[in-house]
């Protein structure tokens, strides 16, 4: 009897960092469940550990750490990637790509909340078959930023986090009373801000002794993930006055069985928010440092869930609004029109791949871009002696502005004052 069934697709992740691993190896079993997808890790500076792979929960073998002209010529071999990498990785990636006679549908978006550089961010996405848009609300967005500058929105499609999911809440009398703080790299990214949420969580374990408040840690000191982390929780930690308290801890760990046994969610703006709405946890985003563009909470705006740790400490619990929770990507997510673009892409023959940015629209940002990631400004890759003097270029660069910066600080922290004093004499 003939075999009939359709060929399972080739798929390849390639991705940057820890989180965008998770996102993309997850977005790739959504779009093709019956394909095993090979992944791959750019090389660079948030190249994940494999502790930090373990912890994704994934359970994918990384395939390689490759340059971008090493995966665009891999990339031959496969049905359909996925770009699962900053939007400057993207673009090189897709340049690199768009040399191919025969080429695999591309595939990108984000890794979760997006509430800053949209237009940048699309822009540099824009040249892939699919933009995957995590909600309703994110895919009105991003047709309309394509539709400003007359760029193509057919790419944009909307699918949902891929790594909503796990058992929905429910109390659990049989254990304490969890209340996990979600923390993030880069939100809030001032010390004194990170110190004082540090010291909230703390003062809320303290106040309630009977119950557990664990700070969910994104990387340890040293790791990179997809932002820097200036001041690192842990560091913040030991220099609190008394330590942590014996209901307080700091834990790692995958984001979905933390949530398991988690009672209530507390952030700034972090994607976990999503992931605990999903499964109706009482969630709550911090308003102590304001609703401000930077902090990324203005994005839950209408969603019911702000909430400050003294409302917190006093016992109070946000309620979600329904109707934001299913606009805004936190309901069930589906890939039904995902898989069908794909599917009519890849019964097709392809045309070559047309990014919005060129060297003809962007002359002056592109072909720094590209050779930062090893292509040339036609895509082609570049010769390795050109690679690596664009490398020592960078790292000298990189020194100079470091010793600016300090003789910077220098000045203002000590001789200014200095002078003022001796002005006064």
């Amino acid at each position: 009897m003939l075999d009939n069934s359709p060929t399972p697709l080739r798929t390849a992740v390639i991705a940057d960092s820890d989180t965008r691993w998770k996102w993309g190896v997850l977005a790739a079993r959504r779009m093709a469940p019956a394909a095993s997808a090979d992944g791959f890790l750019l090389r660079g500076r948030a190249t994940p550990t494999p502790r930090q792979l373990a912890e994704t929960g994934v359970g994918v073998e990384v395939a390689g750490e490759v340059t971008g002209p090493e995966f665009t010529e891999r990339a031959r071999e496969y049905d359909v990637v996925v770009l699962a990498c900053v939007g400057r990785g993207v673009q090189a990636l897709l340049h690199g790509l768009a040399r191919l006679e025969r080429r695999p549908v591309v595939v990108t978006g984000y890794v979760g909340v997006v509430y800053e550089k949209l237009p940048d961010g699309l822009l540099l996405r824009h040249g892939a078959d699919v933009v995957l848009a995590n909600s309703r609300h994110d895919a009105e967005r991003f047709r309309e930023v394509y539709a400003g500058i007359g760029a193509d929105a057919a790419s944009v499609v909307e699918a949902g986090l891929p790594f909503l999911g796990g058992k929905p809440y429910e109390p659990d009398a049989t254990r304490p009373y969890t209340v996990v703080f979600a923390v993030q790299p880069s939100v809030p990214d001032s010390r004194p801000e990170r110190a004082y949420l540090l010291r909230r969580a703390v003062g809320h374990a303290r106040a309630h002794p009977e119950r557990e408040v664990l700070v969910k840690l994104r990387s340890r000191p040293g790791e990179h993930t997809t932002h820097v982390e200036e001041a690192p929780y842990q560091r913040l930690a030991e220099k609190l006055p008394g330590g942590l308290p014996a209901n307080c801890r700091l834990v790692y760990g995958h984001m979905g069985e933390l949530l398991d046994r988690t009672d209530l969610l507390v952030t700034v703006s972090s994607t976990a928010a999503l992931e605990s709405l999903h499964r109706s946890i009482p969630t709550a985003v911090l308003t102590d440092l304001g609703i401000r563009e930077p902090l990324g909470n203005h994005y839950f705006l209408g969603s019911g869930c702000y909430a400050s740790w003294d409302q917190l400490d006093a016992g109070e619990l946000p309620e979600p609004d329904p109707a934001w929770v299913a606009r805004h990507g936190a309901a069930d997510p589906a890939y039904t029109a995902v898989r069908a673009r794909i599917a009519a892409l890849t019964a097709t023959e392809r045309p070559p791949l047309t990014p919005w940015l060129t060297p003809r629209t962007a002359p002056g940002f592109l072909p720094p871009l590209l050779a930062r990631y090893g292509f040339a400004p036609d895509g082609s890759a570049l010769r390795a002696d050109a690679v690596k003097e664009s490398a020592a270029r960078r790292a000298a660069r990189t020194v100079v502005r470091r010793a600016a910066r300090g003789a910077y600080r220098s000045g203002v922290q000590r001789v200014a004052p200095l002078i003022r004093r001796m002005g006064a004499l």
